[in-house]
């Protein structure tokens, strides 16, 4: 089995500064799980890594699609899996970093999504339907038949909605259901699963002020300029906390003060369902950061620790 480490935890946790640290450490190279970094133009509200801040060390699936690219967990696979071959060729150890736990699911576990032969006549008629009665009527209509998939797919993602709509459709089986049929897969990797954690005033506190940094950095900007250049309030990518937001202050919705707050209270609330997430996952090792005082040092030891004991490396060498 070959070696695999994810490094995650709840938004403004500290996983990038300590994934490099980590890499430098073990000879990784840095795969992102992330749904809005992977957008070029997106820097500020996806809190992005800097050219500087990665210290020479490879990442994948940062700046590889326009915000009005398709992306989702079946392209974030077919993405992950072409890079992890890629650093194993290389000889060096993949490193999963980033805090979409769906994404970090479907890689870890090998998760079949499977599609029905496409049914066109039911199709056409959902597409019909969206037309007509917008994206919100279609996700109301999949929250009825089947609320676990409605609460991961955002009603803006009209293609997931009518996927999974069609799939009970043609097969009878919710797609959730069949989803977490997968989950129970035993993984393909010998991994180390990794999940930063915080006591909750501090990483709200972190979230809060992470939040005034982007405003001073200038999001309203990014947002401005996303918009003037034609990419639209209602692709996926331009629903990212932040970036959704703005947009309302743009138009003359909200003040500015309102979006703010606004943004640091979704951030929050994304936090707990992040790790709300995490917590349910098997075979996780969560690592509490302020059981070692923050210091950066005493965290990479005691992660190194655990991949030598899951025989993911030796010595602190890559096997």
């Amino acid at each position: 089995m070959k070696n695999l480490v994810i490094l995650t935890g709840p938004t403004a946790v500290g996983k990038t500064e300590l994934s490099i640290k980590l890499a430098k450490e073990i000879n990784g190279e840095i795969i992102s799980a992330d749904s809005v970094q992977v957008y070029r133009k997106m820097n500020i509200g996806s809190a992005k890594i800097t050219k500087d801040e990665m210290q020479g060390v490879n990442h994948y699936l940062i700046d590889v699609l326009n915000p009005d690219e398709e992306f989702n967990v079946h392209i974030f696979k077919e993405m992950a899996l072409e890079a992890i071959n890629e650093i194993y060729e290389k000889g060096k150890i993949p490193i999963i970093v980033g805090g979409t736990g769906f994404y970090i699911q479907a890689l870890l576990y090998d998760v079949k999504f499977e599609e029905t032969d496409s049914n066109h006549e039911y199709r056409k008629e959902l597409e019909q339907l969206l037309e007509k009665k917008g994206n919100e009527y279609l996700h109301k209509m999949l929250m009825k038949i089947d609320p676990m998939s409605a609460e991961n797919i955002h009603y803006n993602n009209a293609k997931r909605v009518i996927r999974a709509l069609e799939y009970y459709h043609d097969t009878g089986q919710l797609i959730s259901e069949h989803n977490s049929e997968q989950q129970k897969n035993e993984s393909p990797y010998n991994f180390a699963y990794l999940v930063l954690n915080d006591e909750r005033e501090r990483l709200y506190d972190r979230i809060n002020k992470r939040v005034d940094i982007m405003i001073s950095a200038g999001l309203e900007q990014e947002v401005r300029e996303l918009l003037s250049e034609g990419y639209r309030e209602d692709l996926v990518s331009m629903q990212g906390i932040g970036y959704k937001e703005m947009i309302q202050y743009i138009k003359n919705v909200l003040s500015l003060e309102e979006v703010v707050d606004l943004i640091k209270k979704n951030t929050r609330h994304f936090a707990k369902r992040q790790l709300t997430w995490f917590r349910r996952e098997k075979e996780v090792t969560m690592i509490n950061v302020n059981e070692f005082n923050y210091d950066k040092e005493k965290i990479l030891e005691n992660i190194l620790m655990i991949l030598q004991k899951r025989n993911i490396i030796k010595d602190n060498n890559n096997e």
